[in-house]
């Protein structure tokens, strides 16, 4: 009777003292019985053959579930079925053409739409590898995406982006004889072909699995771009076996058949393929496509469409919060947000307005060999310390000489981890579980990213470029990006390639470009200080034109500063601190200051009235 007693005592006081000193016990149990089984799913997975790769998942889901909604559209629905036949009649027309053999790798220069998905199902049922170029990039920028896939014979591209490929047609042409298919009818140019005229004419049939009979868990499946630190984009390659881990992200979070997933993000992201293309093949749930985000008409689809998971970034929810407040704010059905850069006050903001929802926050890069997801919901964190995960996948967050940008080194040359709730240097060593495949056609990069001898002589990290902090509660926060790149509307902006751009101008002799804080505002908007060519002046409407023409939306600089002379080091390496402490505040230098205005198209002076305008987002940026 005794041991009766004291076992229901035991079961009564264990839970408030897990309460009390082990708050998030159970959240983390859960958390790491869902890892492990989502390891096991990938290694039976791993061990199938032949070789069970990404398609393979989605041609499952066309078998089990083919008339159900996989893509709705502008008001167009396609199921699984539909998705496997169109992509069917494109990878026919493509073997028709004789223009792709197994092995190939294909750009694909497109906006959100069906064809996107389409296209890249067709490419890889043709055994063929695809690159997802940056819808917004053009003229430069576009050339040195295509060359990072250097071989590259086929480029397919959106209806809406014939104009940007005709303008660089001629280069495209110097790289190799490529060939241009549209997702059109009506062609703008002759140089090009009409893909949706020749599958129309093709066959639905399956494509022969023999055509992938050589694709191995190492080959390139998509190539995804990032600017990273060095200037023009590079090509990451994220293999059979990264696209196959892929599949897990949503479902590890909950998502489900039953689930409706509203994808505004752009598919040639991470996030929107990897996350919400790849894991809806995985869910079997139903995607609702958006050509582009809009903050006014979102909820109003998410009502339409009774949608129950909604991806974001930081800017994403933010720009939510900031619309007009309705009394249906309330009135939806989604029940999760998956996402990354969001930032604690924007969190509490959207929960407060728009009702309980479950924020998975991530973090996680294009090239990294490492992830975590802040599975316990904690505000502001990006993710939580779990000693299974670091035994599978080492990482340590190391001590950084943020001036000197590089790692500090003791006597033995080897680096320090720093202590909780210190700022440091995310590293994570390359496995063979977590490898790091590198850029396409850039060893240079690859060996960049690569930090070595970082606690024993030999062992290789990879270097995140990230700098983060972990708390006494072992909550993992964000702090910021070294290097020169910055962050603006969910983009790496790198100011190599910026200043280049600039320097393009024939009256500009020198720019210095780097990011600064707008309070209010989720990341870094660009700034450039210029030093014009002796006897010239400054020329804010061919300026305006000239980042127009050359740089997507979200690498323009929205501010510039005209100075005398360049601080640089001794090295001739230029200083940005002071010019980012001073951000673009008038009164912080007697230097001239201009804004882009998109109203007049030109750079106008920056006067202290407009700058109180974008302090009160009266003017927005």
């Amino acid at each position: 009777m005794l041991l009766l007693s004291l076992l229901l005592g035991a079961l009564v006081i264990c839970p408030l003292i897990l309460k009390v000193f082990l708050p998030y016990f159970w959240t983390d149990l859960v958390y790491h019985a869902e890892l492990l089984r989502i390891l096991l799913k990938f290694a039976s997975r791993r061990r199938r053959r032949p070789l069970f790769l990404a398609l393979d998942r989605f041609l499952e889901q066309v078998e089990t579930r083919p008339n159900k909604a996989f893509i709705v559209f502008e008001n167009k629905r396609y199921s699984f079925r539909d998705a496997d036949r169109e992509s069917n009649r494109i990878a026919n027309a493509l073997r028709v053409a004789s223009v792709l053999r197994p092995g190939d790798t294909a750009l694909l220069f497109m906006q959100n739409e069906p064809a996107f998905i389409f296209c890249w199902l067709a490419l890889a049922k043709l055994g063929c590898a695809c690159a997802l170029l940056n819808s917004s990039i053009r003229a430069r920028s576009l050339i040195a995406s295509v060359r990072c896939c250097r071989g590259a014979t086929v480029l397919i591209a959106s209806e809406e982006l014939q104009g940007a490929v005709e303008e660089v047609y001629e280069d495209l042409q110097k790289e190799t004889l490529m060939r241009i298919f549209i997702a059109a009818e009506e062609l703008r140019s002759s140089h090009m072909e009409s893909l949706i005229r020749a599958a129309q004419e093709s066959s639905d049939a399956d494509v022969p699995q023999t055509l992938r009979a050589n694709v191995s868990f190492t080959s390139p499946a998509v190539y995804i771009y990032t600017s990273g630190t060095t200037g023009l984009p590079k090509a990451a390659v994220i293999n059979q076996t990264r696209l196959l881990a892929a599949l897990a992200v949503l479902a590890s979070n909950g998502v489900t058949d039953t689930d409706v997933i509203y994808v505004t993000l752009p598919l040639y992201h991470t996030a929107g393929f990897l996350v919400g293309f790849m894991g809806s093949i995985e869910t079997g749930s139903t995607i609702i496509l958006r050509r582009r985000f809009s903050a006014s008409q979102f909820w109003d689809e998410c009502r339409a469409h009774s949608v129950t998971v909604i991806q974001y970034i930081g800017e994403v929810l933010r720009y939510l919060c900031n619309t007009p407040q309705r009394e249906s704010d309330k009135q939806h059905a989604v029940r999760l947000a998956v996402g990354n850069g969001l930032r604690s006050d924007v969190w509490r903001e959207f929960l407060k307005r728009f009702g309980h929802i479950e924020i998975r926050e991530f973090y996680a890069s294009t090239e990294g060999n490492v992830g975590f997801v802040n599975y316990a919901g904690k505000i502001g964190a990006v993710g939580r310390v779990s000693f299974l995960h670091k035994k599978l996948f080492p990482y340590a967050i190391i001590q950084y000489d943020t001036e000197r940008d590089e790692p500090l080194r003791d006597s033995r040359g080897l680096c320090v981890e720093v202590p909780k709730g210190q700022t440091g240097l995310m590293v994570s060593k390359i496995t063979e579980i977590a490898p790091f495949v590198g850029y396409a056609q850039n060893e240079q990069q690859t060996e960049k990213k690569r930090l070595r001898n970082v606690f024993k002589h030999g062992d290789v990290y990879f270097n995140s470029g990230d700098l983060l902090k972990i708390d006494h509660d072992n909550f993992m926060y964000f702090q910021d990006r070294v290097g020169d790149t910055f962050r603006w509307k969910g983009e790496n902006v790198a100011t190599t390639e910026v200043s280049d751009i600039i320097s393009m101008l024939d009256f500009v002799e020198e720019a210095n470009v780097y990011g600064v804080q707008v309070p209010g505002h989720e990341g870094r908007i660009g700034m450039a200080a210029v030093k014009l060519m002796d006897g010239t002046e400054f020329e804010s409407k061919k300026t305006f034109d000239h980042v127009c023409r050359f740089l997507p939306v979200y690498a323009r600089p929205r501010f510039i500063r005209i100075q005398s002379s360049m601080d640089v080091t001794a090295t001739f390496k230029q200083l940005k601190l002071k010019l980012v402490e001073a951000g673009f505040n008038p009164s912080m230098t007697s230097d001239s200051l201009y804004f882009l205005c998109e109203r007049e198209r030109t750079y106008i002076s920056l006067t202290p009235s407009i700058y109180q305008q974008i302090l009160s987002h009266s003017i927005k940026l």
